[in-house]
């Protein structure tokens, strides 16, 4: 089965074209710089693997926990909004799966989305996706947790915590894209801090509004899974019929926000992708550099686009909705 697999991923990245939406661009990274980055980011890959198969094998129930952690960052990073600065940019959802189940989770979860969308929406890119692994899965989720456990250690108060880390851990995805860019297009008088300083004013700037909203986000759906892991308890042994509560109801509505707002950006300006003006600098730094893509094919057209990204949030909230369920369930079922 494990074979089918790996011949299925390498048949379909036959077919990638070049990304024009988020992370980093297929071709916009020399080969070599491409090369490197799954070198780093493949030790974080497999050790992340090992860390999840160690879990469900000591507690089959985790697969529930890395149901909910993966539905999330489906679920956010299928989500392209608006930001202040008139720019469009995606959330990452890392910092959930960070908190629940440890950032050494993350990498492979992070592998899968990206895959997902490289293949499917020409989102990112195959030769660039050591590099967007390490900027989305690794660097963001290490940051998030070190972040959490000092507010922790400062007795910052947990909500706090949770806020900070998914704000920051957020912030430090694109702080890390700016710092990879930079490196390999440094700018011709100032050099790498110059370049950096560039990137950081395109990814940086536009995240800060969506980072907030992020860290809003994250801090949600982990009261909400505390608070049903406290209640389901005593609620299962008063009723044996489901209700239709304020939790239910809350993720109703925040499940027809993720499906709607992919589909407004069909009929909405969200105005330029963040990564598009990235790649415009990178042509200002460099003029002389041709993107190479290594991968050329299928690329979806502007009409189809937003579709893909409803469906990629519409099987992120079964995902969740099914992970979810489970975890109520399991709580219900736990003894006192």
């Amino acid at each position: 089965m494990l074979r089918k697999l790996y011949l299925i991923v390498l048949v379909l990245t036959l077919t990638i074209s070049p990304s024009h939406a988020m992370h980093i661009m297929e071709g916009y990274l020399p080969l070599g710089w491409c090369i490197f980055w799954y070198l780093v980011s493949l030790p974080f890959v497999i050790l992340s693997y090992r860390t999840i198969s160690r879990k469900l094998k000591s507690s089959p129930k985790e697969r529930i926990t890395l149901a909910l952690n993966t539905a999330f960052v489906f679920i956010l990073s299928a989500l392209k909004l608006p930001s202040v600065t008139g720019s469009s940019s995606h959330l990452t959802g890392t910092t959930l799966g960070t908190l629940t189940s440890g950032p050494m989770s993350m990498p492979l979860i992070g592998v899968i989305v990206l895959l997902f969308q490289a293949l499917l929406l020409a989102h990112g890119g195959i030769s660039t996706l050591g590099a967007n692994v390490f900027s989305l899965a690794i660097a963001g989720p290490l940051v998030a947790y070190a972040i959490y456990t000092l507010c922790r250690r400062l007795n910052l108060g947990k909500s706090i915590g949770i806020f900070l880390a998914a704000f920051i851990g957020s912030m430090a995805t694109y702080v890390t894209t700016s710092l990879q860019l930079a490196i390999v297009f440094p700018d011709a008088q100032e050099g790498i801090w110059a370049a950096f300083t560039k990137f950081m004013s395109i990814f940086a700037v536009t995240q800060v509004p969506l980072s907030l909203l992020e860290g809003g986000m994250t801090l949600a759906v982990i009261r909400l899974l505390e608070r049903t892991s406290s209640s389901t308890t005593s609620s299962i042994t008063t009723s044996s019929k489901p209700v239709f509560g304020i939790r239910e109801f809350l993720l109703s509505l925040g499940a027809l926000i993720c499906l709607t707002a992919p589909i407004l950006s069909a009929y909405i300006d969200f105005g330029e992708g963040s990564d598009d003006r990235a790649g415009a600098t990178v042509e200002s730094l460099a003029p002389d550099y041709m993107p190479m893509p290594l991968f050329e094919g299928y690329e979806p057209s502007e009409a189809l686009e937003p579709w893909l990204f409803v469906l990629q949030a519409t099987l992120g909230i079964a995902l969740f909705i099914w992970g979810y369920r489970l975890f109520a369930k399991r709580r219900g079922m736990k003894q006192p």
